[in-house]
């Protein structure tokens, strides 16, 4: 059995070291604008999340503004063997390695790691200085700047903020098992996102530890953390930790 706690992180060092308003207690803003959860003054494709009202309506908007925005070009550095769609654009100092698969459309900005064996399948838009792993997924997502996916990540109809990190083995889920579109429980609030498609939103320096498994629908808030192994669904606050515990049991070994 699974104990999950959450815990906010110290206030005064969260507002010292971050810059950010912190309330006394648990009562959360409205984080479920993109203005609260990211910083989208040096993304190059802010314009996506312009009038948007809930962040994840910016995953409608990714098919058309790939339309209207890419041009496509390759600046990057090729290791080995690797596909690129002709329908994708990558930025300069961005390296690609061998078996990586790039379907388009797609734009990928500067200074990414594109590495050994990344799945990237159309519908994805990609800020500067990101890293996309060995084995690891990507589809109609919004990646902001910084942002490390390294390792057999799965990442579909999701936006992943400013430095957030996932840990190896973390997966986005985007469908229901269930029919209907995803819901999302929020102050007392049931939302209906109008998509049957929506993995997650991490908020800016959110990480998620390996092998955590976001459900259709979660939200995360901005510098919040889950321990690895962690299952989550529905929103969590910014500045706050989610704790996994075990019960284990240490029994002597026969021969």
């Amino acid at each position: 059995h699974k104990i999950v706690e959450i815990q906010r992180t110290e206030k005064m060092a969260f507002k010292m070291n971050n810059n950010l308003s912190v309330p006394s207690d648990l009562e959360s803003v409205d984080m479920l604008k993109a203005e609260n959860l990211f910083d989208l003054s040096f993304y190059a494709h802010k314009e996506i999340f312009e009038g948007t009202h809930y962040a994840w309506e910016a995953l409608t908007r990714i098919s058309d503004y790939l339309k209207t925005h890419l041009k496509p070009a390759l600046h990057n550095k090729a290791v080995g063997s690797v596909y690129i769609d002709n329908m994708v654009f990558i930025g300069k100092g961005t390296t690609v390695e061998d078996g990586a698969f790039i379907k388009g459309p797609a734009i990928i900005g500067e200074n990414c790691e594109i590495r050994h064996g990344a799945y990237i399948r159309g519908n994805v838009i990609i800020g500067d200085n990101c890293v996309l792993g060995n084995s690891s997924e990507f589809k109609n997502s919004i990646l902001l700047n910084n942002v490390q996916a390294p390792h057999y990540n799965y990442v579909g109809d999701s936006i992943l903020g400013n430095k957030s990190h996932l840990g190896a083995g973390v997966i986005c889920s985007n469908l229901k098992i269930a029919p209907g579109t995803v819901m999302i429980h929020h102050e007392g609030q049931n939302i209906d996102t109008g998509l049957r498609k929506f993995g997650v939103i991490l908020g800016d320096e959110a990480e998620a530890g390996c092998n955590t498994v976001f459900n259709p629908g979660s939200v995360i808030g901005k510098k919040s953390l889950l321990y690895p192994g962690t299952q989550w669904r529905g929103v969590l606050p910014p500045g706050t930790i989610v704790k996994v515990t075990q019960q284990q049991q240490v029994v002597e070994r026969r021969f």
